[in-house]
């Protein structure tokens, strides 16, 4: 679910191409380089690479007193190959690439994304068969992000407050899925398959065998698929029932949550490792406090990029797990 900034795509093809030439030996020597290059992702079509990457790239440029390039990649691994051919010595990419960075190309991880206050959100089980799988009965806690009550069972959420999405909670009800429709998104899905899977394998259940798998698309889809009755639990983000809450009226009572997974990492920034450390601080500070910066940077980091803020806080072994876990899936 990670979104970084975007631009049309042939004239990010062309840019990418010509990247090479940025930020190069006199990077690996330890001398400020005269241009740096920032490799991103791009989340929605048709947008003007300039008018998309500009106030950002304007910002650090101005900032370092470097030129600053921005180029987009089309996928996340390709900004791990960029980094990785020195195209790019910057990457703003999702947890995945992140680790795969730090592990081929010894990159630094300097920032983590910040969406709605958080670095990280739990993978969700939803049913609707409370007295299956909830201990006690549900409660009502409040999702700040949207100002919606939803309904919450054994202990994940406290009654009456502010609900806080924190993993892992109540994960030993998954076991209690033996033999139920398990509604699951793509298998490349972290919060929708993979941290769902890895938590019931822990609990002795084979995935394959002792439940009967209902694929569906995307995390209102899940939610849909249990609030509907086509699966008994369905698992998706925190908390994907803000996504179907007004063509569902009473979600909360038809898909309650009943356990929380491990945290999920966001994505974030990484850096390669030939770039002069003065100039990864200067870097690192000018990003952590861009959203803050300007009305315009505030409007780039939540509709252009869907972030809140960075953090320095970078909680390096939620991204050392979330590896841990993508190699489980590989191949």
């Amino acid at each position: 679910m990670r979104k970084t900034l975007l631009a049309a795509g042939t004239a990010a093809t062309l840019a990418l191409g010509l990247a090479g030439c940025a930020g190069g030996s006199d990077a690996a020597d330890g001398e400020r380089p005269g241009s740096i290059t920032l490799s991103l992702v791009p989340s929605v079509e048709g947008e003007d690479l300039a008018v998309a990457l500009g106030p950002l790239t304007d910002y650090l440029s101005d900032g370092l007193g470097i030129e600053v390039e921005g180029v987009v990649a089309t996928n996340y691994a390709a900004t791990v190959e960029a980094l990785g051919a020195d195209q790019a010595q910057v990457i703003i990419t999702d947890a995945g690439s992140l680790y795969h960075a730090i592990q081929q190309y010894d990159a630094e991880l300097v920032l983590r994304d910040v969406r709605f206050g958080a670095t990280s959100y739990a993978s969700v089980a939803y049913t609707n068969a409370p007295e299956k799988y909830c201990d006690d009965e549900p409660v009502m806690s409040t999702y700040d992000a949207s100002g919606i009550e939803l309904s919450y069972c054994n202990g994940i959420e406290p009654g009456g407050a502010s609900a806080s999405g924190q993993g892992p909670a109540g994960v030993e009800k998954l076991a209690e899925a033996d033999g139920a429709k398990v509604a699951l998104q793509a298998a490349t899905s972290p919060a929708g398959y993979q941290y769902p899977v890895v938590a019931m394998r822990d609990l002795g259940l084979d995935t394959d065998a002792d439940i009967e798998q209902i694929p569906v698309e995307g995390n209102n889809n899940a939610v849909l698929a249990v609030a509907n009755g086509d699966a008994e639990v369905g698992f998706a983000y925190w908390d994907a029932r803000t996504t179907v809450a007004e063509e569902v009226p009473g979600i909360a009572e038809k898909a309650v949550a009943f356990a929380y997974t491990e945290m999920i990492p966001n994505g974030g920034v990484a850096v390669s490792n030939a770039l002069p450390d003065d100039l990864v601080a200067e870097l690192t500070t000018l990003l952590d406090d861009y959203a803050d910066s300007s009305d315009e940077a505030a409007s780039v980091m939540f509709d252009l990029v869907g972030l809140s803020d960075w953090t320095s806080e970078t909680a390096e072994d939620e991204i050392t797990r979330y590896g841990e876990i993508l190699e489980q899936f590989a191949g």
